[in-house]
């Protein structure tokens, strides 16, 4: 069983970074598809961030595009998400997602999900 487990999260003030990791064991970390999601109280669950298997591209929605960046590093099978510029509405618990199908993790599913890291941007 593929175990995923985020960490980095924690309190910032609006305008100010984070970055989050994922450690991904039990698994072969370079055949998935990576990325991130977030769920806000009251809202669905939203992709923010995804990443090809050999890292060589990467996809995020516009809510985001500029100021996150994800990145990989297979030999220490670990996810990275940098999130500069954070604004209130980035503040969501944010998960770390595996998948074997590039398009299904860019629609938000995951195949194994962790147990996610707060992020909350407040002043």
């Amino acid at each position: 069983q593929v175990q995923l487990v985020e960490s980095g999260g924690g309190l910032v003030q609006p305008g100010g970074s984070l970055r989050l990791s994922c450690e991904v064991s039990q698994g072969t970390f370079s055949t998935y598809y990576m990325g991130w999601s977030r769920q806000a109280p009251g809202k669905e669950r939203e992709f923010v961030a995804g990443i090809t298997r050999n890292g060589g591209n990467t996809y995020y929605p516009r809510s985001v595009k500029g100021r996150f960046t994800i990145s990989r590093d297979n030999a220490k099978n670990t996810l990275y998400l940098q999130m500069d510029s954070l604004k209130p509405e980035d503040s969501a618990i944010y998960y770390c997602a595996a998948h074997s199908g590039l398009s299904a993790l860019l629609n938000g599913k995951s195949l194994y999900w962790g147990q996610g890291t707060q992020v909350t941007v407040s002043s």
